[in-house]
């Protein structure tokens, strides 16, 4: 087996497109990302030489793949380090020389969003950040502050506040904070609006509206409960959403059942 796992950009281009997509990550040295400051869409820009600061944000959950200028020792060493953190890791083959050499395109790099709300979250501040990662910016940054100081803290640092009241991210209605992101940035998403209505119903007390809305409030309660640290709580959250994302995708016809009978009949 290759010590350096490699994909093509067209395997990346198709596993972009899945779900959940891979992390993919920009580890082009500063001087080689100043000369051409482009991204290939949906990545992450960190400095190769701080993987050990960055590495543990990422979700063990998901492969990554990382890319530099050409795809030879910046993202093979990049690689190698994550695969040894217990991660799935490939580089780009040709690296981003080799994505734009295929009239594939790039975005400019834009720094991070920054979102900052209540702390202690439970529903809506956890789901709003996975909203915001999966479809809006990979590489935004969540802040989680005592609610009097919120608007304090968004003025200071520059973030937008969400899920609090009189903000253009918030509750209207019936609706909880999930539907105005995904109403305020146009999202066109059956499978989306699906967990949409999930989430609602967890965080409004509207169990009736999905079977699914009891078991995300008793996950999210859970979760509160297990966690005092809320970074830590949305570092776990974001897999509960990837996994109610993946079933309003692609499962929502398969059943499970314990047939005891079926199961003795195929071993005789």
């Amino acid at each position: 087996m290759s010590t350096d796992p490699a994909i093509t950009p067209e395997e990346l281009q198709a596993q972009l497109g899945a779900f959940p997509p891979p992390t993919l990550i920009d580890v082009r040295r500063m001087a080689a990302f100043e000369l051409a400051p482009r991204v290939i869409p949906g990545a992450l820009r960190r400095v190769p030489e701080d993987i050990g600061g960055w590495l543990p944000g990422l979700e063990p959950w998901r492969r990554v793949v990382v890319y530099c200028v050409h795809g030879h020792e910046v993202s093979r060493n990049a690689a190698a380090t994550l695969r040894s953190a217990g991660f799935s890791a490939h580089i780009l083959a040709g690296g981003l020389e080799g994505w734009t050499a295929q009239g594939r395109g790039t975005v400019p790099y834009v720094a991070p969003t920054r979102w900052v709300t209540r702390s202690r979250p439970k529903i809506d501040r956890i789901a709003c950040p996975w909203l915001i990662r999966r479809f809006i910016d990979p590489s935004a940054e969540f802040f989680y502050v005592p609610n009097a100081e919120v608007r304090g803290f968004a003025a200071a640092q520059g973030a937008t506040p969400y899920d609090i009241p009189d903000v253009d991210y918030s509750h209207v209605g019936a609706q909880c904070s999930f539907d105005a992101f995904i109403r305020l940035h146009g999202l066109t998403d059956a499978a989306l609006d699906d967990l949409a209505t999930i989430v609602r119903g967890a965080d409004t007390g509207a169990l009736d509206l999905a079977p699914q809305a009891a078991g995300l409030l008793a996950m999210a309660l859970g979760m509160s409960a297990m966690f005092t640290d809320d970074q830590a709580t949305l570092r776990h959250g974001l897999l509960v959403y990837d996994a109610l994302y993946a079933w309003c995708r692609d499962a929502r016809g398969e059943t499970h059942n314990w047939n005891p009978a079926a199961l003795r009949a195929s071993n005789t």
